[in-house]
């Protein structure tokens, strides 16, 4: 899937729950295995976050996968990078090379984290330290090891960490660096696909687009008298926004991979915190986890120091201005998506639109799906979802429904501001 041609070196990093290596991959593609420079990574991350979790049973047959993802946003509110000799002493039990056992909780009952809760100050700063200490091992290790200046293709879980994913792109060690967006296990059929198609024809490359999912189903109504149903213009739906309303976004075919990318999305303004707030919720998740961009490429160089394509939103850049706050992380990143208008054109014409309203060609981004679901993908479904969660509507292909229970639409209505 990496834009190198096949016939190019390059090096591989597998990091994901229980894998932790590098790899060399020659121009015939033949693959032969580095080191394992630390076996486990995802679930050493979902360990430490199950430690502090009153919520997470002790005695459970194993960690949740979401955990390691949650702690990657933890560790964004560290406020120090300096171990306290406890915490010395706990990471060297937590990143010993046996195998991630959850017995492991029986001999930590006396730390001062066991069931300290996520929202304890020491913890997040722990958290921030452990996941540099994970980083450090790895990039030690290439920096010594991988002389070649070759480009680094990355694959599992933990290439969906933004941040580690920016820094090795700033390391200097590879000449450049490659993370698909089906990074996780999402893309094991794909990757299963290509090693086939290698075997029987000698190619490993495909080629792909991201939207590359299904089309939405509108097979089913939606429940009579639920919403007032129109066409709505890019210019309407950037009022709508700009104006406060939270909707639900559909557009051609769904995204491949775990992030929504704009074909089935939520979507909001960028400007006030609340609105991170108001998204967590719909979302039912933790108000420490952060909330993307998606941001026209042309702007995205004076709003987030980024000069080029960031489609996939996979690396986090340092937001230019205090603005944006819905979508400025508390250490002051953002995981962005660019967007232009060959990328994504329906995306692209709603930013422009917003962009002419508000000055900002930015928004909330966040996927469209019921927890731990694939995105939503008909009419029903989407029905529902706006109900449960409190959407304000949703728009598909450029029609609008738009939920009459809602007070922030019925104000709108009184007044839309047009």
């Amino acid at each position: 899937m990496s834009p190198f041609p096949q016939g190019s070196s390059c090096y591989a990093l597998v990091w994901e729950g229980a894998i932790g290596a590098f790899y060399e991959i020659d121009p015939d593609v033949n693959i032969t295995w580095i080191a394992d420079v630390m076996n486990e990574p995802g679930n050493r991350y979902a360990s430490l976050y199950g430690l502090a979790d009153p919520t997470f049973p002790k005695n459970a047959p194993f960690s949740r996968f979401s955990d390691a993802g949650k702690l990657m946003a933890l560790a964004s509110f560290a406020r120090r990078s300096t171990p306290t000799a406890d915490e010395e002493e706990l990471m060297a039990f937590l990143l010993s090379p046996e195998h991630v056992r959850l017995d492991l909780y029986d001999r930590l009952e006396s730390s001062a984290y066991y069931n300290v809760g996520t929202d304890d100050a020491e913890f997040r700063n722990l958290a921030g330290i452990f996941s540099d200490r994970i980083f450090e091992t790895f990039h030690r290790f290439a920096k010594t090891n991988l002389r070649k200046g070759l480009p680094l293709v990355i694959a599992g879980g933990c290439g969906l960490n933004c941040d580690w994913n920016t820094k090795w792109k700033e390391a200097g060690i590879f000449s450049e660096v490659f993370v698909p967006p089906v990074a996780n296990d999402s893309g094991s059929a794909i990757g299963t696909a290509i090693d086939a198609q290698l075997h029987f024809t000698g190619d490993a490359k495909i080629e792909w687009d991201v939207y590359s999912g299904l089309p939405f189903r509108t097979d089913a109504p939606v429940a009579p008298g639920r919403y007032d149903v129109r066409d709505a213009s890019y210019d309407e739906v950037a009022d709508m926004l700009n104006r406060g309303l939270i909707l639900g976004w559909v557009s051609g075919r769904y995204e491949i991979g775990p992030r929504a990318l704009g074909n089935r999305s939520i979507l909001a303004a960028p400007f006030d915190d609340s609105t991170r707030v108001r998204l967590n919720e719909i979302k039912q998740r933790e108000q420490f986890r952060p909330i993307a961009p998606v941001c026209l490429e042309a702007d995205a160089a004076r709003w987030f120091g980024c000069d080029h394509e960031s489609p996939f939103m996979l690396f986090t850049y340092r937001a230019n201005t205090e603005a944006l706050a819905a979508v400025t992380h508390v250490n002051g990143t953002a995981r962005l998506q660019t967007v232009n208008r060959r990328t994504n054109a329906h995306l692209y014409d709603l930013l422009v639109a917003f962009k002419a309203r508000t000055g900002y060609g930015v928004l909330c981004n966040t996927s469209l799906n019921f927890s731990g679901k694939g995105f939503i993908n008909n009419l029903t479904d989407l029905d529902t979802y706006t109900v449960e969660r409190e959407l304000d509507g949703f728009v598909v292909e450029g029609r609008a429904y738009l939920l009459r229970s809602s007070e922030r639409y019925q104000a709108y209505r009184k007044d839309p501001g047009q």
